[in-house]
This record gives C-alpha cells, sequence and structure tokens, in this order.
C-alpha cells in the first residue's frame, strides 16, 4: 500500500498531513507557504509513494462553497496535471479549524504556542485525514 496525504489548503499556508504506509494512522507532517506547495510535493512524491491526495472541502454552514473554493479548484487543476496518476478526493472540512484550536488546548499547550497558525493548519489536515479513514 502507499500514503494518503491530506491538504489544509489555504491561500498562504497549506497544513500537510499523511498516512503510515498501511493507511492505519494520520500523522500532522508540515505545513508550508502555499506559494511552495507544489515543489514540495514534487520532493516529497519523489522519496515517497503516495496514492491519494485528500483535499479539504471548506463549507459555510447552508452548505453553500467557501470564497476560498474558486482558490482549491485552481490549486487542484495543477495538482493533477502535475501528478495525473495520483487521484485527488475532497473532504469536508467544517470545523477542522476550530476542533485543532482545542486540540491544542485539549494537549496542555500554552496560549503563546496556540497562536501559531501553521501548527492549527497542520493539525486541521491531520483531522481531514483522520476524519477520511474513520469513514473508509
Amino acid at each position: 500500500m502507499a500514503r494518503i496525504l491530506a491538504l489544509d489548503f489555504g491561500t498562504k499556508r497549506t497544513g500537510i498531513a499523511v498516512t503510515d504506509e498501511l493507511q492505519i494512522i494520520a500523522s500532522g507532517l508540515t505545513t508550508v507557504n502555499t506559494d511552495e506547495l507544489l515543489g514540495f510535493l514534487k520532493e516529497y512524491i519523489g522519496k515517497e509513494v503516495v496514492e491519494l491526495f485528500l483535499i479539504g472541502e471548506p463549507k459555510q454552514m447552508d452548505n453553500t462553497a467557501s470564497e476560498s473554493e474558486p482558490y482549491i479548484k485552481s490549486f487542484i487543476l495543477k495538482l493533477e496535471r502535475e501528478f495525473p496518476n495520483i487521484p485527488t478526493k475532497r473532504v469536508d472540512e467544517r470545523f477542522t479549524s476550530k476542533m485543532a484550536f482545542q486540540t491544542m488546548i485539549d494537549s496542555g499547550l500554552k496560549k503563546n504556542q496556540r497562536k501559531n497558525k501553521a501548527l492549527v493548519d497542520e493539525i486541521s489536515a491531520t483531522l481531514i485525514l483522520q476524519s477520511y479513514l474513520y469513514a473508509k
């Protein structure tokens, strides 16, 4: 089996999480500047086998697309051109940022550490990946 890579895409930063090769455990990998994301993915996929990209799908409470959706769709087109053999799936990411922040509180991080937005993005990507694995 190969890894599944989850992305919590943002216009500035993107949180990344990955499974183990058996696709049992979801772990935060890193957060990268979005303008460096494709380069990071090329390098990562040069070292690791990835069988699926999961990309968060932010929605409003009324189930309509969020304002960031056009940026995400544009990125997905680039991703699919760059990696035509790796499929992409979308996963509802509502509440992942709030859940990530609560996770930080529950794990005992100090207030100063909880201001780290990159860590919130990485935890959000992990939550997206975990929700997919649970539903699988």
